[in-house]
This record gives C-alpha cells, sequence and structure tokens, in this order.
C-alpha cells in the first residue's frame, strides 16, 4: 500500500468518514479518484442500523431523557453506516450550531436537531439556516422563546450573526437587534406551559414528549426594520435570506469547511485577527458557495476535489475530536457488529477525552485542533486506542493480525512487522520518527521476554495496540 493513490485514498476517507480499513482501501483501489468522491457525496439513501435493536439494548434511546441515549446512537450511526460523509457532516454543524444538555435538560429535541443536521446538512445553507431558526433545541438554547413584539431578547440574532453565519466585524449592534425583532413570534408550542420551566420535563409513558416549532403572527414585530443596509417589513426568513448573500458569510462557512475538513485553524473568536491559512482555499470554497445556490455539497465536492486538500502537506494535519477517534478505532476493530449491552458505555468515553456528544461546552461549542490535547485527554485518548486495538478478541484485530501473518512466518523480523501492522491499519504515511519508535518497542519487548518470547500473534498485536499512541493515529 505505498502507491500514492491508496495514500490519498486513505487520507480521503480519514477525512470525509472515519478511516477505512484495509480491505475497504483495496476496494476503492479500483476506482477513480472522484468517483469516490461522488459516492462518498451521495448520502441521500443511508444503509443504517435498526432503532429497534438500539431500543432493545438501551430503554434510553427510546425515553431520551439525557443526552447519553441519542449520543450514543449517533455514535452507532458513525461506525456502522454505508455513509460516512451524512453523519461527519453532522458532527460539523453539531459544532457550529452547539447546542446542549446542560441547559435544555431533555434528550430528546438534541436528538431531533441532529436528524435535522443530517437530512439538510448537506442542502443549501439557506434552508439549513430555516431549519435552524424553527428547530425547538435552538429555540430554547439561546431564548427565543422569550423574543416578543415590543420585549426583544436579542440572543438568537446575535449568535446568528456572530456564530452561525458571518462573524464579528461583520455586522452592528443594531443589525443584531433588528434580526430579534425579524424572529419575534418563532417559539415553540404549548410555550406558555414551557416557558415556566416545566418546558423539558413533560414526561410520557413512553418517554419526553417532542417539542415542535410555532409561528405566532400576533406576537410579531410586523414594523419596518433595517438590517445590513436593506429595509422592509422583515421576517425571519427575510434575514436568513440577506445573510446568505453576503460575502462574510460565504467566507466565514469556508473557513469553518477548511478547518473541519483540511486542516486545524485557530478558534473561532481568533479570526477577526488572524488571516485564514490559506487564503485562495478560502476563496475558491467561497465562489463554490455563490455559484452553487448556497450548496454545501457543491462546496464539499470542490473542496475533495482540490488541489490544496489533496496536498500531502495536510496528510495528519488536523487532530481528531474525540468522536472521530472514537468512531475510526471502532470502525477497525469491529467489535460492535451490534450494538450490545455495552455500547452505550463505550461511547460515553468521548467524555472523558472532552467530548460529550449533544452537550457540547458553551454556543462557541468546542475549539478543535490542538485545544482537544492536555495531559488528561491525551492519556484516555491513547488508553482507549490502545485498548481497543490490543484486545484480540475483537474481530476486526483477528483480521488485521491473520493479515499481517498472512504467510505463515511466526518469527517476522521487527522492521517487517511493524510495517505489516501499519499497512493493516491503513496508516499509508507515517513520520520516521514513528517508525523507528515502534520498532524499537517491538525489539525491547523481545528482550525483556527472552527466549521463550511472545507468540506471533501477541507479538503482532503490540504493534497495534502501540501504533495507537502514535501522533499519526491521533490526527486525521
Amino acid at each position: 500500500m505505498s502507491t500514492k493513490k491508496l495514500q490519498l485514498m486513505a487520507h480521503l476517507m480519514r477525512r470525509a468518514g472515519f478511516g477505512a480499513t484495509r480491505e475497504e482501501l483495496e476496494a476503492l483501489s479500483h476506482e477513480d479518484y472522484e468517483t469516490t468522491v461522488e459516492r462518498l457525496l451521495d448520502t441521500d439513501n443511508p444503509n443504517m442500523m435498526s432503532l429497534d435493536m438500539m431500543r432493545r439494548y438501551n430503554p434510553e434511546n427510546s425515553g431520551m431523557i439525557a443526552h447519553l441515549g441519542g449520543g450514543s446512537r449517533w455514535m452507532y450511526r458513525m461506525i456502522s453506516t454505508d455513509s460516512p460523509l451524512r453523519e461527519k457532516v453532522g458532527l460539523f454543524w453539531h459544532g457550529i450550531f452547539a447546542t446542549g444538555y446542560s441547559k435544555l435538560c431533555n434528550g430528546k429535541p438534541l436528538d431531533d436537531q441532529i436528524q435535522m443536521f443530517l437530512r439538510h446538512g448537506m442542502g443549501d445553507f439557506r434552508t439549513l439556516l430555516i431549519e435552524l431558526s424553527k428547530n425547538p433545541a435552538m429555540i430554547v438554547w439561546l431564548d427565543n422563546q422569550e423574543n416578543h413584539k415590543g420585549s426583544i431578547n436579542e440572543n438568537y440574532g446575535r449568535e446568528l450573526l456572530e456564530l452561525f453565519s458571518m462573524g464579528v466585524g461583520n455586522y452592528s449592534e443594531q443589525d443584531i437587534k433588528e434580526a430579534a425583532r425579524a424572529f419575534t413570534g418563532w417559539t415553540i408550542g404549548n410555550s406558555k406551559y414551557m416557558v415556566l420551566r416545566a418546558m423539558t420535563d413533560q414526561d410520557r409513558p413512553y418517554g419526553r414528549v417532542a417539542m415542535h416549532f410555532k409561528y405566532r403572527p400576533e406576537d410579531h414585530d410586523e414594523g419596518e426594520k433595517e438590517f445590513l443596509g436593506r429595509s422592509g417589513r422583515f421576517n425571519g426568513e427575510d434575514i436568513v435570506d440577506i445573510i446568505c448573500e453576503q460575502e462574510a458569510t460565504a467566507r466565514f462557512i469556508s473557513r469553518h469547511m477548511y478547518s473541519f475538513f483540511v486542516a486545524d485553524e485557530p478558534p473561532v473568536p481568533e479570526w477577526p485577527h488572524k488571516p485564514p491559512r490559506d487564503p485562495d482555499a478560502i476563496e475558491v470554497l467561497s465562489q463554490a458557495y455563490f455559484d452553487s445556490g448556497y450548496s454545501i455539497r457543491a462546496m464539499l465536492r470542490v473542496l475533495f476535489n482540490s488541489d490544496f486538500f489533496k496536498s500531502e502537506e495536510v496528510w495528519y494535519e488536523r487532530v481528531k475530536s474525540p468522536a472521530e477517534l472514537m468512531a475510526g478505532v471502532l470502525r477497525l476493530t469491529q467489535e460492535f457488529d451490534r450494538p450490545r449491552p455495552h455500547f452505550s458505555i463505550t461511547a460515553h468515553s468521548t467524555t472523558f477525552m472532552g467530548q460529550s456528544l449533544l452537550n457540547p461546552d458553551s454556543v462557541e461549542g468546542w475549539h478543535w485542533g490542538t485545544e482537544w490535547i492536555n495531559s488528561g485527554t491525551l492519556v484516555e485518548r491513547v488508553n482507549f486506542a490502545s485498548v481497543q486495538l490490543g484486545n484480540l478478541k475483537n474481530p476486526g484485530i483477528q483480521a488485521m493480525v491473520d493479515g499481517i501473518l498472512s504467510d505463515g512466518n511466526g518469527s517476522l523480523p521487527s522492521e517487517v512487522l511493524v510495517d505489516r501492522a501499519l499497512d493493516q491499519l491503513a496508516m499509508t504515511a507515517i513520520s520516521d520518527e514513528s517508525r523507528s519508535a515502534l520498532i524499537e518497542f517491538i525489539e525491547e519487548q523481545d528482550r525483556l521476554e527472552g527466549a521463550a518470547g511472545q507468540s506471533p500473534r501477541e507479538r503482532a498485536v503490540s504493534v497495534l495496540k502501540m501504533a495507537g499512541a502514535t501522533p499519526e493515529f491521533q490526527r486525521a
């Protein structure tokens, strides 16, 4: 697996999905790169696991009282779907349109929001913003049920501009107020009850009631508004239309897309003061945004086929988020061929790595990149990868070990053993430093074991286990 094509395919699958097995890469090697991109972009009919199976093993996947049920069900989709880009794009939007259990105290609307991202996340940005503005979880998260004619609440209007579409420096405080006025009347059903803080505690025999959007025309401010240089009796959809027309919006979404799929950028609060890592790439993506009528799928097509994405300079330049790391590991180990009873406990491990799905740290979401790594989270990440990759009971690990020892030679030289293990892990490009460290590790293991030594399978799985600790494995 030393050819540039296979290395590029491995790079694509790490970014557009959660990685690929050696067998999957072999299959991909028989089709053109552009064909693979198109297949990844075709997310309309994914093959998913049965929801009934998830409910059977974990009732919380029906009740959705907390966020853990929705988070574990989403993780299972990440590791089992044949449409990984669909889930990856959902994760992309979840990091931007951050909404969490810490305020909603109800997992059902959060799960509903993720489902909305999966339905609309690769469509046009205008539709996505309108659906977001009508989303009950977002309405409660940013208090738009308290945004009334004559008594506006600016929270949603402010974050719509600052964090969801344009970024700081591209609008005024007055634009925030006018946007808030336009979204008056956009609320949730049964709002009188819900505003009394009972809104998230509607228990029923089969779990909590799903919130729903309701437009109250009597509570909408029909007055004249001035927003981003335009005047009119704007409603929320008009505000979204104007936002989508802005150059700042195209650049903002393009920079997010570059940071998530190409190479880590600084945290969003630093963007007004730090230029993009690759300004030309942002221009290319911005042009695709306008040329396609704000289509996210079209932007991703341009991105994945671009020279800046294919460049070896950006391989392994993104730190995997905990969710990406876990999904990639579990797709390799294949230990969850069905949602076994302990899957929810395993899925919850991302929390100890710094990312609790459906419960981001704040309205800013998580700060991605190197901020995923500190002395505590790094230990959790390495331990998780090493434990799963070092378990010979996992079907995927058994298959990798069989591949490593395929010629029946039980006493492989350390260099050959390491190279074959990296090949099985689809780690197609690794630094000389990391490779040397793995070789030194297995040679030291052999020395400590003495004449008896480890069995061939134990030697092979030791390398797989240690490979999970390399910088390359922790990156995408």
